[in-house]
C-alpha cells in the first residue's frame, strides 16, 4: 500500500470515528465505545442488506478488501495494543493490585487455564453433535483466545461504571495480566494445532514450558528494565514535553524489542505502565509533568479506543454469514459465559477460605469479564483451515454480545449484587 493510500485509509477511519461518535453523543447517548460498535454494526448490516439486494455494487467485496488492507490483527497486536495497555496500566493503583495479588494472579492463570479447558470440551461436544467435526486442538485454540478478558474493553467500561474499589482492582488487574497470559497460551496452542512452534520445530512438553516462561518472564523483565530506564531519564530533568516523548519512546521501543526478542509485548507494556504510573509519577515527575503525561495518554487512549471499537463493528464484513455460523455465534455466548462463571467461582471459593471478597464478586466478575478486539484479532490471525470461519463466527458473536449487552448492563448487575459504594 502506498503512503497516500495509507493516509487516505487512516483519514477515512478517523473521520468515521468522529462522525459516529458525534451521532452517538447527540442522539443515542450510549457509552462512547459501545455507541461506536452499535452504530458501526448497524451500518455494516445495512451495507450487507444493500449488497444482497444489489449484488452488482460489490459492496461487501470492496469493504472486505479495505479490511484486508488494514489487517486488523497486525494493526492491533503490533500497533495499537502496546499504547492501549500502557495507557490502561498507567492509571491503575499498584498498591490496590498488590493488596489483591493472590486473587488477581489466580484468576489470570488458573482461571484462564480452567476456562480454556471448559470452553474446549464444551465446544468439542457441541460441534460434534452438529457434524462440524472440529479437532480438539482447535477447540483449545478457541478456548484460549476467548477466555481472557480484554483489558481495553474492561477498562473502557470501568471508567463509566460505579464499582467498589476492591472489586474494581480485581477486575482491572485480572484483565491487564490475563491478556498477556492468554496471548502466550494462544501462541502455544496454535503451534500444537498446526504441528510446530513457528520456526519449523515440533513442540515438546519441555519446549512448551520454555516458551511460556520465556514469553511471560521475559516480558516482565523487559517491562521493568524499560520502565526503569525511562524513570531514571525523567527523574534527571523537568521538561514536560520531553518527558511525554520519553514515555512514548518507552512504549514503542520496548514493544519493538519484545517482538524481536520473542517475549510477551503485552506483559511488558502492563509492567512498564504500572511502573511509570506509580513509581514514576510519584518520584520522577513534577506536578506539571504529571498533568501533561496523564492528559496525553488519556487523549491517546480515547482516540485509539474509538478507532478500535469502530473497527470491531465493521469486522462483520469479514464473516461468512450462513445459518450455521449464526447458530455457532449464538450458542458460543452461553457456553463462554458458563465457563467464565466456573473459572471465576472455583478460584474465589477456594481463596475465600483465607481472604475476604466483596459480596457479589462472582456475578460481577463473570458479567464484567468483557471480551474485545484482542479476541477478534487472534481469531483473524489463524491460518486458513476448514474450521477458521466457525471459530471467527463464535468469537465475533461472543465479543459483540460482551461489549454491547454486558457492557450496557454491568452497572445494573453491580447495583443488584453489590450495591452502591
Amino acid at each position: 500500500m502506498s503512503l497516500s493510500s495509507l493516509f487516505n485509509l487512516i483519514a477515512l477511519v478517523v473521520t468515521l470515528a468522529a462522525v459516529f461518535g458525534w451521532v452517538n453523543h447527540k442522539w443515542f447517548r450510549l457509552p462512547h465505545t459501545i455507541g461506536l460498535v452499535v452504530i458501526a454494526l448497524g451500518v455494516s448490516f445495512a451495507g450487507l442488506l444493500v449488497d444482497a439486494l444489489v449484488p452488482a455494487l460489490g459492496l461487501q467485496g470492496m469493504v472486505r478488501a479495505t479490511l484486508t488492507d488494514i489487517d486488523f490483527h497486525d494493526t492491533l497486536m503490533t500497533g495499537m495494543l502496546g499504547f492501549l495497555l500502557f495507557a490502561g496500566a498507567l492509571h491503575v493503583d499498584l498498591d490496590h493490585l498488590l493488596s489483591r495479588r493472590s486473587a488477581i494472579a489466580t484468576l489470570a492463570t488458573v482461571g484462564i487455564l480452567l476456562s480454556t479447558g471448559l470452553v474446549a470440551v464444551a465446544a468439542y461436544f457441541l460441534t460434534g453433535l452438529t457434524g462440524l467435526d472440529v479437532p480438539f486442538a482447535y477447540c483449545l485454540v478457541f478456548g484460549a483466545l476467548i477466555s481472557p478478558t480484554d483489558p481495553i474493553a474492561v477498562l473502557a467500561i470501568l471508567k463509566q461504571t460505579d464499582v467498589p474499589a476492591s472489586l474494581e482492582a480485581k477486575i482491572a488487574g485480572e484483565s491487564l495480566f490475563n491478556d498477556g497470559v492468554g496471548v502466550v497460551l494462544f501462541t502455544i496452542l496454535v503451534a500444537i494445532a498446526t504441528g510446530g512452534d513457528g520456526h519449523g520445530a515440533a513442540l515438546t512438553p519441555g519446549g512448551i514450558a520454555q516458551l511460556f516462561l520465556t514469553e511471560a518472564v521475559g516480558g516482565t523483565l523487559l517491562g521493568l528494565a524499560g520502565g526503569y530506564v525511562a524513570y531514571r531519564a525523567m527523574r534527571a530533568i523537568d521538561e514536560h514535553n520531553l518527558e511525554v516523548l520519553i514515555t512514548l519512546a518507552l512504549v514503542m521501543g520496548t514493544y519493538a524489542l519484545a517482538l524481536r526478542a520473542h517475549v510477551s509485548g503485552p506483559i511488558a507494556m502492563v509492567v512498564a505502565g504500572l511502573f511509570i504510573g506509580n513509581h514514576g509519577t510519584r518520584l520522577a515527575m513534577s506536578a506539571s509533568t504529571r498533568d501533561h503525561v496523564e492528559k496525553f495518554w488519556s487523549l491517546l487512549d480515547e482516540i485509539l479506543n474509538s478507532l478500535l471499537f469502530l473497527a470491531i463493528g465493521f469486522e462483520v464484513f469479514a464473516l461468512t454469514i450462513t445459518p450455521m455460523t449464526i447458530w455457532i455465534a449464538v450458542v458460543a455466548i452461553p457456553l463462554v459465559l458458563g465457563a467464565r462463571f466456573i473459572s471465576v467461582s472455583v478460584p474465589i471459593q477456594t481463596l475465600g477460605r483465607w481472604h475476604d471478597f466483596t459480596p457479589g464478586a462472582i456475578p460481577v466478575l463473570t458479567w464484567g469479564g468483557l471480551r474485545g478486539g484482542i479476541s477478534v484479532a487472534l481469531a483473524l490471525s489463524l491460518p486458513p483451515s476448514q474450521v477458521r470461519d466457525s471459530i471467527l463466527a463464535a468469537t465475533y458473536g461472543v465479543v459483540v454480545f460482551s461489549i454491547v449487552v454486558q457492557g450496557l448492563t454491568i452497572e445494573r448487575v453491580v447495583r443488584a449484587t453489590v450495591g452502591r459504594r
